[in-house]
C-alpha cells in the first residue's frame, strides 16, 4: 500500500506552524504497510544544526528531540539531566549557567527543556525554535502517565537518582503549574520569540498531529505568525 501525501511549502516567513495542515497537503509518497506509518524519505540539507525545543512539562520535549535527532542526525542534549542531581536536588545557577554556555558553544545540537533563566542564552544560539504548544489537558495527562510509568526509576531524559514518585506533596502544585502554563508562561515566551532576528526560524506546534506532520519532512513547512504580545 502506498500513502500519497502532498507538501505545500510556504518559504517567506520566519514563523512556521502546521495549524491549518492536514496529511493531504503534504506532498512525498511513501510505501508501507501500515497507512498509520508515515516513513520519512528525505535529503536533510536545512540549516537546522542548533534546535532548541521549549514547551510546556508533558508537551513532548524530549520525545521530539530523540526522534528529531535520529532524524537530522545531531546530539540531543536533555537539559533536565543536567540541571538536576540526584534526588531532585537543583544544580546552582553558578554551575548550571557554565554548563548551558558550553552546551551551546557546541556546532551542532537539540536541547530539549525550558529553564527561563538561561533561555536568553540558548534563544540567541539557537537557529532553529521549536515552541510545542499543546493543549494542558494533553500535558497534565503525559505528566500523570510517565510517573506512573517510571514510577521509583528515573526517566531516559532525567539525571539518575531523580527516581519518579505518584505520592509527591509537590505534585498537586505540578500538575497545577502545568494546567496554568497558557496564561502564565505562554504569553512571555511569544513575546521573546517575537523580538528574535529573522534569520532564526520558530516553528510552532500545537498539537500531536501537528507534531507528526512536522517529522515527516522538517524542511517544509505550512507558515503562520505568532500572536503579537
Amino acid at each position: 500500500m502506498a500513502i500519497n501525501v502532498k507538501v505545500n511549502p510556504v518559504l517567506n516567513s520566519r514563523y512556521l506552524s502546521f495549524h491549518s495542515a492536514s496529511i493531504d497537503t503534504i506532498s512525498q509518497t511513501q510505501p508501507t504497510n501500515n497507512p498509520q506509518i508515515l516513513v520519512p524519505k528525505v535529503d536533510y540539507t536545512v540549516a537546522m544544526k542548533r534546535i532548541l525545543i521549549i514547551g510546556s512539562s508533558g508537551s513532548g520535549k524530549s520525545t521530539l528531540a530523540r526522534q528529531l535527532g535520529d532524524i537530522l542526525n545531531l546530539p540531543v542534549i536533555h537539559l533536565d539531566k543536567y540541571f538536576w542531581k540526584p534526588d531532585w536536588v537543583r544544580t546552582p545557577y553558578s554551575e548550571w549557567s557554565h554548563m548551558v554556555e558550553d552546551f551551546v558553544a557546541k556546532d551542532k545540537w537539540i536541547l530539549d527543556g525550558n529553564y527561563r533563566n538561561t533561555l536568553d542564552v540558548r534563544l540567541k544560539a539557537a537557529d532553529t525554535i521549536i515552541f510545542l504548544d499543546l493543549p494542558p489537558w494533553i500535558c497534565t495527562w503525559r505528566a500523570m502517565k510517565r510517573r506512573i510509568m517510571y514510577y521509583n526509576e528515573s526517566r531516559p531524559d532525567m539525571a539518575k537518582g531523580c527516581k519518579e514518585k505518584i505520592f509527591d506533596p509537590h505534585f498537586p502544585k505540578f500538575m497545577k503549574w502545568i494546567w496554568n502554563y497558557p496564561k502564565r508562561a505562554k504569553p512571555q515566551i511569544f513575546f521573546q520569540l517575537n523580538r528574535l532576528p529573522k534569520e532564526k526560524q520558530v516553528i510552532w506546534l500545537r498539537s500531536p498531529k501537528e507534531v507528526k506532520l512536522f517529522l515527516i519532512n522538517p524542511t517544509f513547512y505550512k507558515s503562520q505568525a505568532l500572536p503579537q504580545v
